[in-house]
């Protein structure tokens, strides 16, 4: 499955969370696959940071939680 960052969210979701938020020993998130960091951070990242954690999470296997 080849999945691209949203450009544009436009009924994409602004956030890669899925609201399983779990960290282990290595400050990454289990459900979203960003770091501590990048989470804190979300709402003040400009769209190109935002796309490069996009890239980054896809590329390491982030699947988006079903909508039903």
């Amino acid at each position: 499955m080849n999945e691209t960052p949203p450009d544009d969210p436009g009924g994409e979701p602004d956030t890669p969370c899925v609201g399983v938020c779990s960290t282990g020993f290595d400050e990454v998130c289990r459900g979203c696959l960003r770091t501590a960091v990048e989470v804190g951070r979300w709402v003040e990242m400009s769209k190109a940071e935002k796309r490069a954690v996009w890239v980054r999470i896809l590329a390491e296997g982030y699947r988006p939680r079903n909508k039903d």
